[in-house]
């Protein structure tokens, strides 16, 4: 184990009531002129919760890059839908959890909050894909569809 793991065990999140959970402190530099998170702060603050997730299941994208199962893979953004409920500010600490709904075919769907002391300011509903170099789509590997899982399983 490195120093960076034995000192920061929480850097990549933590698995909790079956979801991952990753906290998130805003900085001036998420923040727009008017002092509140500039609302695409919150799409980094959430690609950092999937990838987390995906980093605690064992699922690494420069692995599935280097062509780790065999081709090289990424998993990208296809679609997402937002919804801002509330603002969050400078220096706040923010979680945000993200729930794997379902894993199949060359399709991940999860669920995104970003909250603030329990109350959800956020909401995303996100669709990725998994795609060759080429961008056409690939089955997710079994391998990564097992770790999920049993990542997943674990947290409830």
């Amino acid at each position: 184990m490195t120093d960076a793991k034995k000192s920061w065990p929480d850097l990549s999140g933590r698995l909790h009531e079956g979801a991952h959970v990753l906290g998130v402190r805003v900085y001036y530099e998420d923040t727009d002129f008017s002092g509140i998170v500039y609302h695409a702060s919150y799409l980094r603050f959430m690609e950092r919760g999937r990838t987390d997730l995906l980093r605690l299941c064992g699922v690494h994208h420069s692995e599935l890059d280097a062509g780790i199962t065999g081709e090289r893979l990424a998993i990208v953004v296809r679609h997402m839908d937002i919804d801002y409920l509330k603002p969050a500010h400078i220096d706040e600490v923010l979680e945000i959890r993200t729930f794997c709904q379902h894993a199949q075919g060359a399709k991940i769907i999860l669920e995104q909050t970003v909250e603030r002391a329990g109350e959800v300011l956020i909401r995303a509903r996100v669709t990725a894909a998994v795609i060759n170099k080429e961008g056409r789509p690939r089955r997710i590997p079994s391998e990564v569809v097992n770790r999920l899982g049993v990542v997943i399983a674990r947290a409830d």
